[in-house]
């Protein structure tokens, strides 16, 4: 379980705003959140790159965009490649479709440049 933001940040990348104000505004409800995040995260059978691709196709497949953006932004810090998210949007076509597809990929390009 990660202790703090900077470790959960190290596991997956891009740690979003509301965990920072979160900490503040209810501490209680951020200890629970992080260590559901701790337990999520940390590698088991899957690794955290693993679930980090699952993550940007599930987030692109509900055309969420600030989830996208933070999965994203996070994922370079995994050491997850822009060739392997474009292979997991495949993935999101084949079961959500072309617009998450088109979605993800026009974040994609937006977030990770060549």
């Amino acid at each position: 379980m990660a202790k703090d933001l900077n470790e959960l940040e190290g596991m997956i990348g891009k740690v979003p705003k509301f965990f920072r104000e979160l900490a503040e505004k209810d501490p209680q409800m951020y200890e629970m959140v992080m260590k559901l995040e701790g337990h999520i995260w940390d590698d088991g059978a899957l690794s955290k790159k693993t679930k980090k691709l699952i993550a940007i196709a599930i987030a692109a497949s509900l055309r969420d965009q600030h989830a996208t953006r933070a999965q994203l932004a996070g994922a370079a810090n995994l050491g997850v490649t822009k060739k392997e998210i474009e292979e997991a949007l495949r993935v999101a076509f084949l079961l959500a479709g072309m617009p998450a597809y088109v979605y993800g990929k026009a974040q994609l390009d937006e977030i990770i440049k060549d």
